[in-house]
């Protein structure tokens, strides 16, 4: 008699398949107790062949924990946070937990709900971007009693760890490079500011750097939607049309900078030495533009790694809370910032 296809497994299954008894079915799949090898061996066999997949709920009842990490990020379509992911699940895949991810656009309300869900299931962990939540998400994040790092970004007072860059000194820091490099007619392009507070760092510093410098930006522009090539050549456009004697563009990301450093290239301008360009994040596919971007790196799989490794740490009673770690980004000059 075969098994109802709606049924089920359960580990009476493992057990009539594997020929030993269901607690020692149990302990082989809970990892538990001295259980010989060859017997080990043909219980996961067993379960393999049936396709059985544990029950953690039972577990979890008790421990009033699932094995479960949520991250929490604003999109996987900016191609920054699928290499942040790539960091996370680096560390996670050598332990037991496992990332469950919630997206929010930006949008704190969004934020707000996505987290109320995520921690009714109890996950063991919260990584969450930015530093910047409304009262309700803080007081639930504040409230949860587990691990929580905050990502990306290191300007704030984190709730418990942060891990990330300093976006207003990375701003600083490539304003410091473009007058450096002798640029003095600026202009920048960027996403909605009051969306991204990461970008609107960047912009603060951007403009603190150029100010010690003496110089102001002359011309920006900003838009709101996910970043595009397309949307970086019609704000280049519009940009150029306006301020034609601009000599340094400097984008809040890469890939509005290559839609910008494309339609540079079309209009037959030289660039560095007529026009100077710049993005932000390192993104490593487009390094097969025909002229490599100058850009910063946003140390993006690392500040993953560092999260989970955090979260894994304190699971085990090997971390602490508390913890800040502020990495370095470096600035790639690419071929469209002049060397000095």
């Amino acid at each position: 008699m075969t098994r109802p296809e709606t049924r089920p497994l359960t580990l009476r299954d493992v057990s009539e398949a594997s020929g030993v008894s269901e607690m020692t079915v149990s302990r082989v799949l809970r990892n538990r107790g001295d259980v010989s090898e060859a017997t080990r061996e043909k219980v996961l066999l067993a379960a393999k062949r049936l396709g059985y997949v544990p029950n953690k709920i039972a577990g979890a009842l008790a421990s009033q924990r699932v094995n479960l990490v949520s991250v929490i990020i604003p999109s996987m379509t900016n191609l920054v946070f699928p290499e942040v992911m790539s960091g996370i699940s680096k560390v996670l895949e050598t332990t037991e937990l496992q990332p469950v991810v919630g997206l929010t656009d930006y949008l704190p309300e969004k934020e707000e709900k996505v987290l109320y869900e995520m921690l009714s299931w109890r996950p063991s962990g919260v990584i969450i971007a930015g530093l910047e939540h409304n009262d309700a998400a803080r007081a639930m994040l504040r409230g949860s009693g587990i691990p929580v790092v905050e990502i990306m970004d290191t300007d704030g007072t984190p709730i418990d760890s942060m891990v990330g860059i300093s976006h207003r000194r990375a701003g600083r820091e490539m304003a410091k490079a473009i007058l450096a490099a002798g640029y003095r007619r600026i202009g920048f392009l960027g996403s909605a500011i009051g969306l991204d507070h990461r970008a609107r760092k960047r912009f603060e510093g951007f403009t603190e750097g150029l100010a010690k410098g003496g110089v102001e930006i002359e011309d920006h522009e900003f838009y709101s939607g996910g970043s595009a090539l397309a949307k970086g050549r019609e704000m280049t456009e519009a940009m150029m049309a306006r301020s034609p004697d601009l000599d340094f563009l400097y984008y809040s990301n890469d890939l509005i900078g290559a839609g910008g450093l494309l339609w540079m290239i079309e209009k037959g301008y030289d660039v560095p030495g007529k026009v100077g360009m710049a993005g932000f994040n390192g993104v490593r596919l487009l390094k097969g533009l025909p002229q490599r971007l100058a850009t910063m790196d946003s140390c993006r799989e690392e500040i993953g790694m560092r999260a989970a490794q955090i979260i894994a740490d304190r699971l085990t009673g090997e971390g602490e809370a508390g913890q800040k770690i502020e990495l370095t980004p470096t600035i790639d000059p690419g071929d469209t910032l002049r060397q000095v």
